[in-house]
């Protein structure tokens, strides 16, 4: 998994809410709020930094400290799109193959899914398609052509390491549904927000389309 502190199933609470650009945080759900619930699941390879996008994206922070995530973990965000309150549930996935069973449990009731890898290690994008294929059948999905998922290609902040150009991600994307791609880096911050703020669009229009 990314690096990042595992916080197993709680929100971010608290009395004052943050704010930034495009979202706020409110620390505790308010009942006044008809809120719309976003599963969302991060899939990939273990050290990708699938907890470090998590932790960057729900707390604003970034250890380098690498922590593996057992089993799965999930983390809270509140938003606003469209004038509508939506909660985002981010589950942190295990990317080792002895945690790959529990699967079935982690992914039903997913709205949408972030497939990440790493653009330093070949590898693990070559693995981004079987972590797609397995989602959508342990998922159960119904209608997996238009499912929401982007591709995260991580780690970009490394200098001189790249092994996965844009140009490939991009031709995975066109194969693959024409889904998003963004690059990031949960260590600077980068592309991050843009991308679970794609992703939670996509997905609260999907849902409004049911």
């Amino acid at each position: 998994m990314g690096c990042g502190p595992s916080n197993s199933g709680q929100a971010n609470l608290g009395s004052k809410p943050q704010y930034n650009d495009e979202t706020y945080i409110t620390r505790a759900r308010s009942p006044s709020f008809d809120r719309t619930l976003l599963k969302v699941i991060l899939l990939g390879d273990s050290g990708v930094g699938k907890s470090s996008i998590m932790n960057q994206y729900v707390h604003e922070k970034f250890t380098a400290e690498y922590k593996a995530t057992i089993g799965a973990d999930f983390l809270t965000k509140h938003l606003i799109i469209d004038d509508k309150p939506i909660t985002m549930q981010i589950w942190d996935t295990a990317g080792q193959e002895r945690f790959q069973s529990l699967g079935v449990a982690f992914y039903r009731g997913a709205d949408c899914c972030a497939l990440v890898f790493d653009v330093n290690d070949e590898k693990t994008f070559e693995n981004v398609n079987s972590w797609k294929e397995e989602f959508l059948l342990k998922a159960g999905i119904e209608d997996p052509q238009n499912f929401p998922f982007v591709l995260l290609g991580n780690k970009i902040d490394v200098e001189n390491g790249r092994a996965v150009s844009k140009k490939r991600a991009l031709k995975f994307c066109e194969d693959n549904g024409n889904i998003q791609y963004f690059e990031t880096s949960a260590k600077e911050g980068i592309g991050v927000s843009n991308a679970f703020m794609h992703l939670a669009t996509f997905a609260s229009d999907k849902r409004n389309q049911k």
